[in-house]
């Protein structure tokens, strides 16, 4: 290979070995947790029982990274076509259904994350109507937090909040295959139609003119007017929160996607040069991108593992995807070789030093959930021929 010449996969021997390594942990994990939900970070490398919330015990499905988790054994089930991941993926859909019927901690917008991952996934691969049910009345109960005139899908919040009321964030935009899903699934035409007028609202208002995204941006409820943005995890209202940027670049692919609206594609591509133009040396993200080497700041790399999976998205619906390919193919070697956790070491995390919260320090310089689904799901990416998005 020359110079010149740009390797758009990543090293096949490193991921393969790497992929070994995710599975061991992911099956320790496994025997560890079984139906219950690890917490959204790690302490030390290792994941804790999620702590009690909403009125339901320790380890019980609450908040909004849950799905991650059935999520990662729908994934070690296709790295490694080993029954025994499965099953344990299609034990969580249980626990999602009695969620959603018993309406515990439904007030946000990430039942897209939630039900896509943990319900959507098995009624497609299994026919499993409990599984498709769920998954049905999540995407109605995410439709309830859909406010005309505004068009947009409230984030946070029981919809009487009056700090949360018009506010919506960027990482909706991987809550919307949920919408799009329920749509094919029924035929009825409201779920797409409000999630194509939420995305084109995020893609007016939250992607700024420099290419940067705004974390979160608030709307008039009653005119519809567009307000304000803001940040909750970013340095800065004008900043660009890693993690948002690269929701940007999956989320808007994505959409471009279910929709073929060309314009959420030149967004997608518009947040993945912004992003790939302010990385450091080694290609892994600062917790933002206002942060450059030499800042002393925390990475995030669950934004790389996220970034690595939106750019290799966005490739396979542009032209000049070999370049975006060749982008995530050297986030995920970093990845691999300096923030995946080692064999052997106790820790729980797939992926080390990512951060949840800088600014209210919550998870700082930690594992995720969402950093380790989506490092796998990057793995995966790289190892599975044709393999199946669950968005």
């Amino acid at each position: 290979m020359t110079a010149t010449e740009v390797r758009p996969s990543p090293d096949a021997e490193a991921v393969a070995a790497a992929v070994a390594v995710a599975l061991r942990t992911v099956d320790a994990n496994l025997r560890a947790f079984g139906d219950r939900y690890p917490a959204d970070t790690t302490a030390g490398d290792v994941y804790p029982p999620r702590p009690p919330a909403a009125g339901q015990p320790e380890g019980a499905n609450t908040g909004w990274t849950t799905s991650f988790w059935p999520g990662m054994l729908w994934l070690a089930h296709d790295l490694s076509g080993e029954r025994r991941f499965e099953v344990a993926a299609r034990s969580h859909v249980d626990s999602f259904a009695t969620r959603v019927a018993g309406g515990v901690d439904l007030d946000t917008h990430d039942l897209g994350f939630l039900y896509t991952l943990a319900c959507v996934t098995p009624a497609r691969r299994t026919d499993d109507a409990r599984a498709r049910d769920a998954a049905l009345a999540a995407a109605d109960h995410l439709m309830t937090r859909f406010l005309e005139p505004a068009g947009i899908i409230q984030a946070w919040g029981d919809l009487s909040d009056v700090r949360q009321r018009g506010r919506t964030i960027i990482d909706s935009l991987m809550n919307t295959p949920l919408l799009f899903w329920a749509g094919q699934r029924t035929g009825d035409g409201r779920y797409a139609a409000a999630a194509r007028r939420h995305v084109a609202q995020l893609r007016e208002h939250i992607l700024r003119p420099d290419g940067t995204t705004f974390h979160t941006y608030y709307w008039d409820p009653v005119t519809g007017a567009p307000l304000r943005g803001e940040t909750e995890q970013g340095a800065a209202d004008d900043s660009c929160w890693a993690r948002g940027q690269a929701w940007g670049i999956y989320g808007f692919s994505l959409n471009y996607r279910h929709t073929g609206d060309a314009s959420l594609l030149a967004a997608a591509r518009t947040c993945a040069d912004y992003f790939l133009a302010h990385l450091p040396a080694d290609h892994v993200a600062y917790w933002d991108l206002v942060y450059r080497d030499g800042s002393g700041e925390e990475r995030d790399s669950s934004a790389a593992a996220i970034a690595a999976c939106g750019l290799a998205e966005l490739a396979d619906h542009v032209d000049d995807g070999d370049r975006y390919r060749a982008a995530a193919a050297r986030i995920l070697d970093s990845l691999m070789a300096h923030y995946a956790t080692p064999g052997g070491v106790g820790a729980t995390a797939l992926l080390r030093h990512g951060v949840y919260d800088k600014p209210k320090n919550v998870g700082v310089d930690e594992g995720t959930l969402w950093g380790d689904y989506f490092y796998l799901e990057a793995l995966t990416r790289a190892t599975v021929p044709d393999w199946t998005s669950p968005w």
